[in-house]
């Protein structure tokens, strides 16, 4: 199975599809957004997303304070605070344009699925959204690409999105294994999810990995099967956020995306031949049949006299297989030693080869 985001394909033997989440790590800065995507384009990620959310659409103002953050505030107010801006929307999608990426944008409401359609090839779908039915419609009406976040819902609590993408027509939805927790603990990560949502789906499956580790989570990732990885990113670990502290720096985003590309390589296709840089040893390396000793015409082939070796430089003998046959017959002529052994060299040698 494949589907089209852009340009761009994603399935069956395409490249994973590399989403750089910088979220809301832009701080309330334009310029800080535009170097995010600078970021992430230099990394060779295939996408830049940010989040369209609203305090007010979101949270109720009596939702207290989260104690995973550990911030004074409440969680409405620093929701509120993390807002990106609509008019920023055009310039992020030129500029991710300009560096040859994927402009991408969660939306947290329905007002913000229009205000982003004409910016993005594709829709993602958070965790705690993906049970919103009525958004999860808004965004699968539109008929682009979904990727959809699985964190915190259970594989029954699944099915209802799925039902849906089949109401609404839209066969490009992508599940993401994800765990809703920040960071995610390794042990956490639980990548074989990929493979079960794969068999539940019968689609296209990734990771939205949250685990703190560039590397091991994407990589297992992609061994199991992912077709897309997802991952938050900054610009430095000391800014100030909810979301800072645990997303990966540049330089661990650019080893990211050097390691899915260099697992993907190891992986292969699955087809069992011989490689092309087999083939020098291949011919070397392989055995046949070898006279071990001088051998004059009308003797018996015996284990004194014949034996299995590498052929080196030679030319390949009778094989491996020929030999217990070979035992007992007599050379039609005089063979020196260390020479491989053909059948024109045995009686009835032709039944050898």
């Amino acid at each position: 199975m494949r589907i089209k985001v852009g340009e761009r394909w994603i399935g069956a033997g395409e490249p994973c599809y590399v989403i750089a989440e910088a979220g809301s790590n832009h701080n309330g800065s334009l310029e800080t957004a535009l170097t995010l995507i600078d970021v992430a384009a230099e990394a060779g990620a295939d996408a830049v997303k940010f989040q369209g959310f609203r305090a007010r659409t979101l949270y109720p103002k009596s939702a207290g304070k989260s104690d995973y953050l550990g911030d004074p505030r409440s969680i409405y107010d620093i929701i509120e605070a993390m807002e990106l801006a609509p008019a920023w929307l055009p310039r992020l999608a030129a500029h991710c344009g300009k560096r040859g990426v994927h402009f991408l944008c969660t939306p947290f409401d329905e007002e913000w699925v229009e205000l982003i359609d004409p910016h993005v090839p594709a829709f993602k779908l958070a965790s705690y959204e993906m049970s919103h039915l009525p958004l999860a419609r808004a965004v699968l009406a539109k008929k682009k690409p979904v990727f959809a976040s699985t964190g915190a819902h259970t594989i029954d609590e699944i099915k209802p999105l799925l039902d849906l993408a089949r109401a609404t027509g839209n066969d490009g939805l992508v599940m993401l294994q994800c765990t809703a927790a920040y960071p995610t603990p390794p042990e956490a990560v639980n990548a074989r999810a990929i493979v079960t949502l794969r068999d539940a789906t019968g689609g296209l499956v990734g990771l939205s990995d949250h685990s703190r580790d560039p590397v091991i989570a994407p990589v297992v990732a992609v061994a199991l099967g992912a077709s897309v990885i997802e991952k938050h990113y900054t610009l430095s670990n000391r800014l100030p956020g909810p979301d800072q502290k645990f997303a990966v720096e540049p330089h661990e985003l650019r080893a990211l995306v050097k390691a899915v590309r260099d697992a993907e390589a190891v992986l292969g296709t699955g087809d069992k031949k011989l490689q092309p840089v087999e083939q020098e040893l291949r011919q070397f390396a392989l055995r046949s049949v070898f006279a071990v000793q001088a051998i004059k015409k009308g003797d018996a082939f015996s284990a004194d006299n014949v034996g299995v070796l590498r052929n080196g430089v030679n030319a390949p003998g009778l094989p491996p297989a020929a030999y217990p046959e070979l035992l007992g017959r007599r050379a039609v002529r005089d063979i020196a030693a260390d020479v491989p052994i053909t059948a024109g060299m045995v009686e009835d040698g032709a039944e050898l080869a």
